[in-house]
């Protein structure tokens, strides 16, 4: 989850709209769920929400297929089952934000259009502080004409006309009202829904790369558009860390608490595999070590859980515009035994760090009793950490 706005400041949510099959587009598999550079199409906006400081939450859309396809979603956000229509599936994501105020923003975009940004986000909010809803607009730049019967009839004046995408940005109330005014009337987006109440809706400058993904040549068209913006290159990190076994403690390996005599002292939580997870992330970013951002002298981190460090690293990842793409840890401990918890340390590092599971490594051994693990003393950790990264 990204930093709240400012308590004066409408809450700022986001609902992500990736319940359809998009047939059209002729994939085996639905369409935001197809590879773009890299990653999934639906995953390029839903990092872009996360990594954006004024959206507080979020709620995805989505069947149990896409779900499990995409991994843990990022902090602060909710999924809510899609419906039979578009407005369905709305009303759906409006229905999981029951307890959110009228006055919090709400920002409504489709997964098939992945090329969000953080400059449209920025332009959408600002014209809410004086609109209850608002719209990224392109002008039409191709001659328009009536067509009948496969022959070519009068052109349109394209003078008054306007492309709509999306995001689309409303005051959550007005959002309310629009839908259940709408009483199951069909329509195209939600600005149609609010302008039914008699609501004006501004518009901003659209983008480009909001162009929208419905048939299998809008993939090469997306990929010039996102490819050309975003050259991507590949960091490699390394974390290690070490702490002492002390009898009494709790002991907390890769995010979960493990039953044990003894437990990791240190000034946190003591959590070596986060730890060295932590440190991964940060070295592949070049952006120090754990100590630089949470330092021990702090009194404020006494006891902290450190799955908090491992989260920080990931926003850190989202702002700069990168994803984390593989995590390979191995922990080293004589004893407890590793190989029984493994499976429930890989799921809560993919939560975490909002990644599928595929995504991460899970590994342990011994030093054959030798040296302070051997001897029982503590448990070390070590970690490596591949990124993508834009270009500068």
């Amino acid at each position: 989850m990204s930093e709240s706005a400012p308590f004066s400041a409408p809450r700022v949510a986001a609902i992500l709209l990736a319940g359809g099959q998009g047939t059209r587009a002729g994939f085996d598999r639905p369409k935001q769920l197809e590879r773009l550079g890299g990653k999934p199409v639906l995953r390029w906006s839903l990092d872009a929400f996360a990594a954006h400081p004024a959206i507080f939450a979020g709620v995805l859309v989505a069947n149990d297929d896409v779900m499990a396809a995409i991994g843990a979603l990022p902090e602060g956000w909710i999924s809510a089952v899609p419906g039979a229509e578009r407005q369905q599936s709305v009303a759906h994501a409006l229905a999981a934000l029951a307890d959110w105020e009228e006055e919090a923003l709400i920002l409504v975009h489709d997964a098939a259009r992945p090329g969000v940004s953080a400059d449209v986000i920025d332009r959408l909010l600002a014209a809410l502080q004086d609109s209850d809803a608002a719209t990224p607009t392109l002008p039409v730049p191709d001659t328009l004409v009536e067509q009948a019967a496969g022959n070519v009839g009068d052109a349109v004046d394209r003078a008054a006309l306007a492309r709509v995408q999306t995001p689309q940005g409303f005051r959550l109330g007005t959002l309310r009202r629009a839908h259940a005014a709408a009483a199951g009337e069909a329509a195209t987006d939600d600005a149609q829904l609010v302008r039914r109440l008699g609501i004006a809706v501004a518009a901003v400058a659209g983008d480009a790369r909001l162009h929208k993904l419905t048939y299998a040549d809008d993939m090469a068209i997306l990929s010039g558009l996102l490819g050309t913006a975003m050259m991507m290159r590949t960091a490699v990190g390394m974390g290690y860390d070490v702490h002492r076994l002390v009898a009494g403690n709790p002991l907390w390996i890769g995010g979960i608490e493990i039953a044990h005599s003894h437990g990791l002292e240190g000034h946190s939580d003591a959590d070596v595999a986060l730890h060295a997870i932590t440190d991964a992330i940060l070295g592949a970013l070049a952006d120090g070590d754990i100590g630089d951002h949470f330092p021990p002298s702090d009194p404020q981190w006494r006891g902290a859980a450190s799955h908090r460090f491992l989260a920080f690293a990931a926003d850190r990842v989202a702002a700069r515009g990168g994803r984390i793409d593989h995590v390979d840890l191995t922990i080293i401990a004589e004893a407890p035994r590793i190989g029984p918890h493994r499976p429930a340390i890989r799921a809560r590092i993919a939560e975490i760090l909002a990644i599928p599971l595929d995504r991460v490594s899970v590994k342990a051994t011994t030093t054959e009793r030798l040296g302070f693990t051997g001897r029982r003393e503590g448990i070390a950790a070590q970690a490596i950490a591949t990124l993508s990264l834009p270009e500068n």
